[in-house]
């Protein structure tokens, strides 16, 4: 397939890029840094005109300012591309922080999230909330485990729903390597289409 990626010079959307070329699709990765095109998601219109699916590994921005208005405005810039250039699936690189860890309770919420990170997951919960607003597309949205980070790539992972996946002793976690077999099989199969999923080990 035809993948244009937002986001590619990222920790995750590295990752993402070399699974999907691994596997034999064609990826044009955009950036704001410039490689390999330059561009972000306000030229989506343009830059996603050809292509079967669009992913999304922007990340709220880091600049100090608050986070949430620009990246809101962002992503309704993206979805506003995505239908002018005429594609149907777009794929979007999540949060955790939005995940239940009890019936009336997200994670970003719980006493123990990191203070430094706050700010952010609510921009991505509050992101959420606009897909989910979106039926004219085969959107998903793919939030991590709590944790992810740089590591092997197994090929193994689990898929959940709305709530926080841990393993047998409590962690959230998954490699960027498998968070990215597991964008690439969303690819693939448009298995989840107009939800959010999670995945972690």
């Amino acid at each position: 397939m035809k993948i244009l990626l937002f986001g590619a010079t990222g920790m995750i959307g590295q990752r993402i890029a070399a699974e999907l070329t691994n596997r034999g699709h064609e990826v044009t990765g955009v950036s704001r840094s410039g490689g390999p095109v330059k561009g972000d998601v306000a030229d989506a219109g343009k830059l996603a005109r050809g292509h079967d699916v669009v992913i999304s590994a922007i990340a709220p921005p880091r600049d100090g300012t608050e986070p949430e208005p620009a990246f809101l405005a962002a992503n309704r810039a993206l979805i506003d591309g995505v239908r002018q250039a005429g594609v149907t699936r777009l794929i979007v690189v999540g949060g955790a922080g939005g995940l239940k860890v009890a019936p009336d309770l997200d994670l970003v919420d719980t006493p123990d999230f990191p203070a430094i990170y706050k700010k952010e997951a609510q921009a991505q919960r509050s992101n959420l909330q606009i897909y989910r607003g979106v039926d004219d597309l085969d959107w998903t949205y793919i939030s991590p485990a709590a944790e992810i980070a740089p590591g092997e790539r197994t090929g193994d992972y689990r898929v959940g729903g709305d709530e926080l996946l841990t393993d047998d002793e409590g962690r959230s976690f998954i490699t960027a390597e498998d968070y990215a077999v597991a964008v690439a099989d969303e690819v693939e199969k448009g298995a989840h289409p107009r939800s959010r999923i999670c995945v972690a080990y």
